[in-house]
């Protein structure tokens, strides 16, 4: 069933506007008596029936509200160093699909890009990725992308359980650390193209980080994101 986010909602009732609106009547060329699937972009879904094609809206009656089934208990968010251009899209596209719950670009010593007024243009862009990976994927939940902030700056106060990548550490694995268990919220950290700098691994350690392996093997930036998600996932059985 085809699903669409929608902030326009009211008693047994919610609109379809805009883009998604386009999609449905051009592309998908769904009419009156159509069902599909609603999300409110916030965990809760419904199924929908289309009373009508009104100019600039579509009008769906919706039946119950409830929690969506694919969103994981565990809320992941993603620290990600800038990579080089246009690998952030695939890494908001592909984390989004595998269920985190935020991602946050993150300035550090070895970026290869600059952070700037780039950054600020490209925000609105990375959003929408995070919006159409949650709609072909099947989630209830948008995934915020937010605004670029300094590694240093990083505020680990939010979460239960903190956990970086870093190809330096070769004792302790992340199944190692995934055993002594989690907490609900958890942050993961990711280097960029470079690596992490020692003493930016030693500060994440002194705010409560957890430095762990991802194997023997190095991973590209916009690889470990993503294995380090569904690994975690996996094991967490969501």
């Amino acid at each position: 069933m085809n699903r669409f986010f929608v902030s326009d909602i009211g008693p047994g009732t919610a609109g379809i506007a805009g883009e998604d609106l386009k999609h449905l009547s051009s592309v998908l060329r769904l009419k009156k008596g159509d069902h599909v699937m609603l999300s409110d972009g916030k965990g809760s879904e419904c199924e929908g029936e289309i009373e009508a094609l009104e100019p600039g809206r579509a009008r769906v009656k919706t039946g119950p509200w409830r929690p969506c089934v694919s969103e994981p208990h565990h809320k992941l968010t993603v620290f990600q160093c800038l990579p080089k251009a246009g690998k952030m899209e695939t890494i908001i596209q592909k984390c989004t699909e595998l269920g985190v719950n935020a991602l946050v670009p993150v300035y550090s010593a070895r970026c290869v890009v600059q952070p700037g007024r780039e950054y600020d243009k490209k925000l609105p862009r990375y959003r929408k990725v995070a919006r159409e990976a949650a709609m072909q994927s099947g989630r209830g939940w948008v995934p915020e992308v937010l605004p670029l902030v300094e590694l240093k700056k990083a505020d680990l106060s939010v979460f239960d359980t903190v956990l970086c990548a870093y190809e330096g550490e070769r004792a302790r694995t992340l199944k190692a650390a995934m055993k002594e268990g989690v907490g609900r919220r958890i942050a993961l950290f990711i280097g960029p193209e470079g690596g992490f700098e020692a003493a930016e691994v030693e500060a994440l350690q002194n705010k409560g980080a957890q430095v762990i392996s991802l194997g023997p093997r190095i991973l590209r930036t916009e690889t470990a994101g993503m294995a380090m998600v569904a690994q975690i996932l996996y094991e967490l059985e969501e």
